[in-house]
Formats: C-alpha cells, sequence, structure tokens
C-alpha cells in the first residue's frame, strides 16, 4: 500500500470530523464538540510555529488517518510527543506502522539538524489502548511503565496510560 505523510492543512477538517467517534474517541474521554474540534483543527495547523507537525495519513492517496510530533515539557525535561489515529477502514493493513516509520524519520532529520532538539520522543497510549501499545513495541520504543497523563492538556483530565519512550539520537 502506498503511504504518504502530508502537512496538515485547511482542507484536513473533514478528516478530523471522520477521526471524532465514539469508537475511535473512546481511549481519550469520547468525541469533541463542535467547538472544540474547530479548536483543535487550529492547534493542528499551528503545530510548525511550535515546533511540530501533524500529518495527515494518505493511504493510495485517500485520507486514512493522522500521526503527529510536538515538542512538550514532560517530568521536567523538554520531549517530543506522538500520537495517532487510523480509520477503521483502513485498520489492520500495516498503516500505522509505516506511517509511524515515516513520521520518525521526519523526526529524526529535525533532530539531526538542531543539536538543541529534544532527544526523546514520547507515545501515552492508555493502557487498555492494545493496539497503540502494539505499534509502540514495533516502533521501537520502549515501555516505561503506567502513569497518569493530562488529556488533552490543560484539561485537569487525567487518564491512565503506558509512557513509551523513543531516543532519537
Amino acid at each position: 500500500m502506498d503511504v504518504r505523510l502530508v502537512p496538515w492543512s485547511e482542507s484536513h477538517f473533514a478528516l478530523l470530523e471522520r477521526i471524532n467517534t465514539p469508537l475511535m474517541r473512546r481511549h481519550v474521554g469520547g468525541p469533541e464538540t463542535a467547538g472544540q474540534l474547530l479548536d483543535r483543527h487550529r492547534r493542528y495547523l499551528e503545530l510548525p510555529s511550535l515546533g511540530g507537525v501533524m500529518f495527515a495519513v494518505l493511504a493510495g492517496g485517500e485520507p486514512a488517518g493522522s500521526i503527529a510530533y510536538h515538542r512538550r515539557n514532560w517530568q521536567g525535561e523538554e520531549v517530543y510527543e506522538t500520537g495517532w489515529n487510523v480509520l477503521p477502514e483502513f485498520q489492520g493493513r500495516g498503516l500505522a506502522v509505516a506511517a509511524g516509520r515515516l513520521m520518525l524519520a521526519a523526526l529524526r532529520g529535525v533532530v539531526a539538524a538542531d543539536p538543541a532538539a529534544p532527544g526523546s520522543l514520547h507515545a501515552f497510549p492508555a493502557v487498555d489502548n492494545a493496539p497503540s501499545n502494539a505499534l509502540c513495541a514495533r516502533l521501537g520504543f520502549t515501555d516505561a511503565g503506567p502513569c497518569a497523563f493530562e488529556y488533552p492538556r490543560g484539561s485537569g483530565r487525567f487518564l491512565r496510560s503506558n509512557d513509551w519512550r523513543l531516543a532519537l539520537r
């Protein structure tokens, strides 16, 4: 399958709406309101100015999901964080692994060009999200164990997640 990542654009709002379902958002607190979704779309568009990128994942030219990396502070250290979504009709085909490898290659290029960039990438899937935890393992992350992870950031709502880590250098 031809898998490509393209930077998030205005045209990807429809993809975000397709991701905003009870099934797709079950591990992160459920669907968001129309206003919250529009705010999320705006944050995705602003990520490059904050040292990150949200990508639309294309499979055979069709929007199939999303994957991102961005900077954040985690336990007193600046790190990169990643997260992803794959639409149900594209799951089980290796799309998440292919997208993850493409994202990692892009991020490693950024880190190699900037000695001041954070040297690690973290993912925080819910402890009961078996597919996302398996993806982390397949991509070479190390499981540092469960943690309380605030999502969305600043919401005061904490999820029971695993802290997966990957050295970028």
